[in-house]
């Protein structure tokens, strides 16, 4: 089967983004976004969801994390939505329940074309390294926005913020390789609609 890539060029007073996904790699990645912990989870969800990432970021990182995280976020949905085409033969469901030492996450994801988040991620602290964490949800909610996906996001426990934070991105990951895979036994998508 052909791979599913998708290609976004994305370039505003902000940022200037390339990112290149492809679904169905081996979990490498060349990620720089001029935020060491937001590449590290990049690089967590490539490898762990078996993408390959191309992305680099150029953005006002001087003024604060803010429009950089929120427009990888809208690029790599915009990627994500472009890789997946018309969706047919997708299992559209995904979800993983990932725990990291401590920390329980839950991802769930249906590739419905109906965007929607619920994230239930509390931090105790306002910066792990240099990424502001009230932008985890800002970055979640721009994928779900721009990829067209009903996307949850639960922590169920866990006290260590890099944990919680890890585990996220990780069960993300892993739910949206599940949900992007292809199921034999149908013909066309998954839906009563015709449609995703």
């Amino acid at each position: 089967m052909e791979q599913r890539i998708g290609t976004v060029e994305r370039k505003t007073k902000e940022t200037d983004i390339s990112v290149t996904l492809n679904l169905d790699g081996k979990g490498n990645y060349d990620v720089h976004t001029g935020i060491g912990f937001f590449d590290h989870m990049l690089e967590g969800f490539a490898r762990h969801g078996l993408f390959d990432l191309k992305l680099t970021c150029k953005g006002d990182i001087r003024v604060d994390s803010h429009h950089t995280i929120e427009d990888v976020g809208i690029a790599l949905g915009e990627a994500i939505r472009k890789a997946l085409g018309d969706k047919q033969g997708i299992k559209r469901y995904g979800s993983m329940m990932l725990p990291m030492d401590e920390t329980l996450v839950l991802c769930a994801i249906d590739l419905s074309g109906r965007p929607y988040l619920n994230f239930d991620c509390a931090y105790t602290v306002p910066k792990i390294g240099e990424m502001d964490t009230e932008m985890f949800r800002e970055f979640f909610y721009a994928i779900s926005y721009n990829a067209g996906m009903n996307l949850h996001i639960k922590k169920l426990d866990g006290l260590n913020n890099h944990h919680i934070a890890e585990a996220s991105f990780k069960a993300f990951a892993k739910a949206l390789d599940q949900a992007t895979q292809y199921e034999t036994r149908i013909d066309g998508v998954w839906s009563t609609k015709g449609v995703l």
